[in-house]
């Protein structure tokens, strides 16, 4: 069995759509981020997206008996697209139909120049299925994003991705999974803060 500590990064503070661009993150909450760090096993490896955000929050919740895997580029956020540093009533504005159809009906459905949820569920799902492989049995802490999270909480719950996004990833959260084999998944805990 390989358990998922997935830990959304560091709070950014944009006021906008925020998915490839990379703004850093906001790490000032070490009483936090002693918590998280104390709640994550000593023994594990550790891994996270490339952006700055993720990469940052990483290292300050690395342990010295944690083994750092490559950054994963595939473990970014949705790419936005043109949306990428719009602000939300601006996206709306722009595109009314589609921005709404984004989030009422994800799957498919492209941001411009951007990608679906079903395609940042495809990619990211490579990116668990490739080191559920190469690592059975081990703790994977990986350090991500709010819609790579949520992907993995819809494929573990097999539930929708309307049903997914329903739940609440905190920056700086807990997610635990455990993939006990082929397509058998536990959810642990969502959204924990110690």
């Amino acid at each position: 069995m390989t358990t998922w500590h997935w830990v959304r990064h560091g709070p950014t503070h944009e006021k906008t759509f925020v998915g490839w661009r990379d703004v850093p993150a906001d790490l000032s909450d070490t009483d936090l981020i002693n918590r998280v760090r104390n709640h994550l096993p000593d023994r594990a490896l550790l891994v996270s997206s490339d952006l700055i955000r993720s990469v940052t929050t990483a290292d300050v919740l690395t342990l010295p008996r944690h083994t750092r895997l490559a950054h994963e580029t595939d473990l970014r956020e949705i790419n936005f697209g043109i949306w990428d540093g719009m602000r939300f009533d601006a996206v709306a504005a722009r595109d009314p139909q589609l921005s709404r159809a984004f989030w009422d009906n994800p799957g498919d459905i492209q941001a411009p120049d951007g990608e679906s949820w079903n395609q940042t569920q495809a990619r990211v799902s490579a990116v668990v299925d490739r080191l559920n492989a190469e690592h059975p049995d081990a703790h994977i802490i990986a350090v991500a994003h709010f819609g790579v999270i949520l992907t993995q909480v819809q494929r573990a719950l097999g539930v929708t991705a309307v049903a997914a996004m329903a739940h609440k990833i905190d920056n700086i959260s807990v997610t635990t999974l455990r993939h006990q084999g082929k397509d058998d998944w536990e959810v642990a805990q969502i959204n924990h803060v110690p």
